[in-house]
């Protein structure tokens, strides 16, 4: 990605915020946002924010490649109202891509979700089998049916992005997302501040934590490679909770015990274990996760050290 102009929905949330800085480096970056789960602090300078929705008629869609991060991204926000998290997660997706073709725009990658491949404590290669057991996750897949017809109809290369864990913790751009941080950020902050953690369940599930600077670095290779299809962006590596608490009060240098409370998600809408299978998006582009879990672990809790 050099000298492109590029629109990053979702642009001033945790992700995206990592991605548009990292891509105003060298190229015309816009971050689109509506403030919900995003805020402007997180941007650079050099980024150009503009406040509004995926649901817009005019969006700034002349651009050379768009990636759409934009969405209700938890299990609670589509139960709190399921028409609005299908008219951002679906709807938008389809507006903004629809806005961009006819700008003349042929590149989008976009964010779905690892979550669809349900319970896994094996490597989960992309053509598994795929299930939509909430509304977030019916919301993704229809994301990827919607995608392909943009690509067979109008000839659009379409990426879609299956993360897994992703984290940074809150000293990067996740404490705007206070209860929607990923587990990292919200254990060290508890375990630094002398709380107990609260883990929903008894800690033995498992999720392939992958580090955001991983992820940005694989959404940029998916539009600098052209890919078309379905990839994922995870380690191949997972760690229970349990672990995870352990890790942290190494490094912190405490020695706090969780607190285990009961499950608020259902349990046949709970994904208990993840794990990636990477394979694909090695072999296409040469990507590797670079920062592993222990070092995830270090840079999360420098700021409290």
């Amino acid at each position: 990605m050099d000298g492109n102009r590029v629109l990053v929905t979702g642009g001033a949330g945790f992700i995206g915020s990592n991605l548009a800085n990292n891509l105003a480096a060298d190229n015309e970056v816009i971050a689109l946002d509506d403030g919900y789960l995003g805020t402007p602090d997180n941007l650079d300078n050099a980024v150009e924010f503009i406040e509004g929705s995926v649901l817009d008629d005019d969006l700034p869609t002349d651009v050379d490649v768009v990636f759409h991060l934009a969405a209700l991204s938890s299990y609670f926000m589509h139960e709190d109202d399921p028409a609005k998290g299908a008219r951002v997660n679906i709807e938008g997706f389809v507006n903004t891509v629809d806005q961009a073709r006819r700008d003349g725009c042929d590149r989008v990658v976009y964010a779905s979700t690892s979550s669809i491949y349900g319970d896994r404590t094996e490597p989960s290669p992309e053509d598994l089998p795929v299930t939509a057991r909430t509304g977030y996750e019916a919301s993704k897949l229809a994301r990827e049916r919607y995608a392909e017809y943009f690509a067979h109809h109008y000839d659009l290369t379409t990426c879609g992005l299956r993360f897994f864990s992703v984290y940074q913790g809150f000293g990067g751009a996740e404490a705007h997302k206070g209860e929607y941080a990923n587990l990292i950020a919200q254990f060290a902050d508890a375990i630094a501040r002398g709380e107990r953690p609260e883990i929903w369940g008894d800690g033995t599930q498992t999720r392939d934590f992958t580090h955001v600077d991983d992820i940005v670095r694989g959404i940029e290779l998916a539009a600098d490679h052209d890919l078309q299809g379905i990839y994922n962006l995870g380690t191949g590596e997972s760690y229970s909770l349990n672990e995870l608490v352990d890790h942290l009060n190494d490094a912190l240098g405490t020695d706090i015990e969780p607190r285990y409370e009961e499950n608020r998600i259902p349990g046949d809408a709970y994904v208990h274990d993840t794990m990636a299978d990477p394979s694909e998006m090695r072999e296409a582009t040469g990507w590797e996760p670079e920062i592993d879990f222990a070092e995830g672990i270090e840079r999360v809790c420098d700021q409290y050290r």
